[in-house]
């Protein structure tokens, strides 16, 4: 069963839709649907132009020449897969992709990561895609004609806190990527809270009302506001101001990825002003979140 109200915790629409599986018989039409939905899983709902789609391997799965399972496989061990989401990323960064592009879930633990960063070293890339694909799990939920689909953000039997916890990192809003409007970009999600196999919070998509995934706490939160020269004004409350995009001598200093190079915590009193100043300093405004 979900854990709280899935449109509150941003996985609404794995709580809805029914998993895709080809079904013997099934015209070209229910196979596109199926195609569009192996793009989807696997690069992490992120968009794909039509110079990006591999036309080999869809008209190879219309001619029934392919199952389910390796089209999943040859997509992973694509140039396309590969440049976005191991080229570009960390190393654990890509495994947590891995884990929930493939499987559907996060890591379960430290060890099942240090795994799989071992046989990148000792065996390589497609050896790596291979033992997702290849291992028991997968056959299991998945077999051979079912599309993988998020599965760990659900309370299941013999799963790990800390892997409930970490699908909520991973998987978080319907209109989100892998790594487009993530704060981490291209860096682990988890952190280090993979090192010493710690739950992470589950905390609710950001919104106005609730201090949601971009809020970041500080260890001590009164003394973080004194410290940049900001402490609550009248209202009785400061604010997390989150900035990104700054100018640095005169050169526009641009994150390849959504995520701050700077944050203010500020008075309410105060906020107009501070945001005058960032606008000027060429500075573009992440997240606002209330602290106090």
């Amino acid at each position: 069963m979900p854990f709280g109200p899935a449109s509150l915790l941003g996985v609404e629409r794995f709580d809805t839709e029914a998993p895709v599986e080809l079904i013997p018989g099934d015209a070209d039409a229910e196979k596109e649907q199926i195609i569009r939905a192996i793009y989807r899983q696997v690069l992490g709902n992120a968009y794909v132009m039509d110079s990006e789609r591999q036309v080999v391997l869809e008209s190879q799965f219309k001619l029934g020449e392919i199952s389910v399972r390796e089209f999943v496989r040859r997509l992973a061990k694509s140039d396309l897969y590969r440049s976005r989401f191991f080229e570009s990323c960390s190393r654990y960064r890509y495994i947590e992709l891995a884990f929930r592009h493939l499987l559907g879930r996060a890591p379960a633990d430290f060890e099942e990561m240090r795994a799989h960063a071992e046989r990148l070293d000792s065996k390589g890339y497609d050896a790596d895609i291979d033992s997702f694909l290849d291992s028991g799990e997968y056959q299991d939920y998945f077999d051979e004609w079912t599309v993988p689909y998020q599965r760990g953000w659900k309370t299941e039997s013999c799963a790990t806190m800390q892997e409930f916890t970490w699908s909520f990192q991973l998987l978080r809003g319907n209109s989100s990527s892998s790594l487009k409007g993530s704060l981490s970009g291209n860096r682990s999600k988890l952190g280090g809270a993979v090192y010493q196999n710690n739950p992470i919070p589950v905390i609710p998509p950001s919104s106005q009302e609730a201090q949601g995934w971009s809020f970041r706490p500080a260890g001590n939160m009164q003394d973080a506001a004194t410290r940049l020269g900001s402490s609550a004004g009248e209202e009785g409350r400061t604010y997390r101001v989150e900035v990104t995009s700054y100018k640095a001598n005169n050169v526009r200093r641009i994150s390849r990825y959504v995520k701050s190079n700077r944050v203010y915590y500020v008075p309410f009193e105060k906020l107009s002003e501070q945001f005058i100043r960032i606008h000027r300093e060429g500075g573009k405004i992440s997240s606002i979140t209330p602290v106090t």
